[in-house]
């Protein structure tokens, strides 16, 4: 994104990049209320993430190879499993630290993150006869917190080929679709969907994510962007202290987003270092220099490195 089209002043409406890790999201006196998001590479997991923090809540996006340790050290409220391109009976598919099931957060697995689970406990995981793509239609079959206040006819979007053919010793089938008897599905605090709620195709699908942040998890849906912005700016102070801070500002987004953050926390104290290796878009030196330098006033040293970059790149 050219950094022209970015009001860096509005960082509420481009703070979907998480900039700084989380110590912990709640605590005795009462922090932040908070949910893990292990990425199993979905095209949807940043969509997970804006949804949450719709509701209020806090969300961090973390790798699926986050163990067990590090997950209760940040004591979220929840955890969700996002979908992924991989079958989880490929030799080569993503995999999580299993101790997580058994920490005792309430859990939401959603497409492959449902699937993965569902094997993880001793279910089956099989080609489905076709593939689920597109609207379908959830019916649900018992009552379930994450259903809670729902009609029991749904509409609702999915994007799968494999299904779950048999489910583990103590887990409940909860609703149905068309070609996917277990759609829906529960054990205790830990809930698996085989849909994706997240999208707008799901036109409940909000609902059922709140369900699960407030009466599953608990969340008290307090938390804003405005909020979030104070304790990352005290956050920063506290961990640059006297010191100085270097950033590699590239113009796009994220880097923008981290400069204001830090300028807002540190002020001259930070260095962005901006590089024109050579194959930047038309005018796009002149717009860094103008938003950063001129009208921002950031300390900001711009490198003329096309001549070596073309050199190497040759």
């Amino acid at each position: 994104m050219n950094t022209s089209s970015v009001r860096l002043d509005d960082l509420g409406r481009i703070g979907e990049v998480v900039l700084l890790k989380a110590r912990s999201f709640s605590s005795p006196k009462g922090g932040v209320d908070g949910i893990l998001i292990l990425d199993f590479g979905s095209q949807y997991t940043q969509v997970i993430a804006r949804r949450i923090r719709e509701a209020h809540v806090y969300s961090e996006i973390v790798p699926h190879t986050i163990s067990a340790k590090e997950v209760k050290d940040l004591r979220p409220n929840g955890i969700i499993l996002s979908g992924g391109p991989a079958s989880v009976y490929s030799p080569k598919a993503p995999k999580m630290d299993r101790k997580i099931f058994h920490l005792g957060i309430p859990l939401l697995g959603i497409c492959y993150g449902m699937q993965l689970l569902v094997k993880e406990f001793g279910g089956e995981v099989a080609r489905g006869a076709r593939r689920e793509y597109g609207r379908g239609t959830l019916r649900r079959r018992r009552a379930c917190p994450l259903l809670d206040q729902l009609p029991g006819k749904l509409e609702i979007w999915n994007s799968h080929g494999d299904r779950v053919t048999r489910l583990p010793k103590g887990f409940q089938p909860v609703a149905t679709t068309e070609n996917s008897p277990y759609a829906v599905v529960r054990k205790g605090e830990i809930y698996g969907l085989q849909f994706h709620p997240e999208v707008s195709h799901t036109p409940k699908g909000q609902k059922i994510l709140g369900n699960f942040l407030k009466k599953i998890c608990g969340c008290r849906g307090t938390w804003t962007m405005g909020s979030f912005l104070k304790r990352a700016v005290a956050d920063v102070r506290q961990q640059v202290g006297n010191g100085r801070v270097i950033l590699g500002l590239s113009g796009g987004v994220d880097s923008s987003v981290a400069a204001a953050l830090l300028h807002r926390a540190i002020g001259s104290r930070l260095r962005c270092i901006f590089v024109d290796n050579g194959l930047l878009r038309k005018g796009e030196v002149e717009s860094v220099k103008r938003i950063f330098g001129k009208h921002r006033h950031f300390n900001l040293t711009v490198i003329d490195a096309r001549r070596r970059f073309l050199r190497r790149l040759r």
